[in-house]
């Protein structure tokens, strides 16, 4: 059994078509790391998602990238969200003569132990200092942090898109400036969306893994 780490039923459903009842639902609020690429904050929550549990997780995190921006926001999209607003980012974004952009989603697991290799990438955690202070500090026994490297096997989803001005009454975030194949995320019905959707695709690459790694 797999753990997803999230408060959000409509992951845990989107997590259950790729995973069936092999996932869980882990209501954990782990302490999210400040970074400048998902996959740094997907594998950081994911290490404290299992010191919280005990037993193999996912965490994910996902974000929409604009190319023009040097990807941003990217990790700090619900911020930019919430204080800059979509219509803001849609003003910015089209000023510039290349709107191309993506949504993107990183799934990390972790189970405690070591990955064969395979194309998808691993994090380490080589670095003492990587976990972090507030980590520690959401601890409450000894056995709850796990000193020393901790690695965790990343799968990423990526949809290419173009940035475009609102369009669309479904959705959240950034779904109403976001486009694809002529049709923003916000006009697209939830089946619609999901089976084309970043996390979709992340997960689906690491259902394909862990299913082979069972056997």
């Amino acid at each position: 059994m797999i753990r997803f780490a999230t408060t959000n039923e409509g992951k845990l459903h989107e997590a259950r078509e790729y995973l069936d009842e092999a996932v869980r639902q882990l209501d954990f609020d782990y302490p999210e790391r400040q970074a400048d690429d998902l996959a740094t904050v997907a594998a950081h929550g994911a290490r404290a998602a299992y010191r919280h549990a005990g037993e193999p997780v996912i965490v994910d995190d996902s974000g929409l990238t604009i190319e023009t921006f040097d990807g941003f926001p990217g990790p700090y999209s619900s911020y930019v969200e919430d204080t800059l607003g979509i219509e803001r980012v849609w003003h910015l974004a089209e000023r510039e003569a290349d709107r191309a952009g993506a949504f993107r989603c990183v799934v990390a697991y972790c189970d405690g132990g070591e990955f064969a290799a395979t194309p998808e990438p691993v994090d380490r955690e080589r670095r003492g200092q990587d976990i972090a202070a507030a980590e520690r500090a959401s601890a409450t026994t000894d056995e709850q942090v796990q000193e020393g490297p901790l690695p965790v096997k990343l799968f990423e989803g990526v949809v290419p898109g173009t940035i475009v001005a609102p369009r669309g009454d479904g959705g959240f975030g950034f779904d109403p400036i976001f486009e694809y194949d002529g049709t923003t995320f916000a006009e697209m019905e939830t089946d619609e969306k999901n089976a084309i959707s970043h996390r979709g695709r992340a997960l689906a690459k690491f259902a394909e893994w862990y299913a082979e790694a069972e056997r």
